[in-house]
């Protein structure tokens, strides 16, 4: 004759699997994505460059959005900065500022009228 297994074993035997499983799905999605590039930021009032790199749901354009704007609080960007404004996105590697994906590049100079 065999035993079957209590309602209370099958329901923590379920548990476990699901527990696994999610563990498992967990792990291979971390794998997949790569830790996101760094971006960075000078200020006139701060020396040298600040480099964050952004977590989650944050872009470059969210962190500076953040670090211009002055009641925000609540976050360690930049050493724990408290300067709020004057800020802009920098390259990483030339400590030039970068111009946002969206700006459009200037116009050419009208010609002169007089000739």
């Amino acid at each position: 004759m065999s035993r079957r297994p209590t309602f209370e074993a099958r329901w923590l035997w379920a548990v476990a699997v699901v527990a696994g499983a999610v563990a498992l799905g967990t792990t291979v999605a971390a794998a997949d994505t790569e830790p996101a590039a760094p971006c960075c930021f000078a200020n006139d009032r701060i020396q040298g460059v600040c480099k964050v790199v952004p977590r989650d749901d944050e872009t470059c354009r969210t962190i500076l959005d953040y670090l211009n704007n002055p009641m925000s609080s609540g976050k360690s960007y930049c050493e724990n900065t408290s300067v709020r404004g004057g800020w802009v996105e920098v390259s990483c590697t030339t400590g030039k500022p970068v111009e946002p994906p969206d700006t459009e590049p200037p116009a050419p100079e009208p010609e002169s009228a007089s000739r």
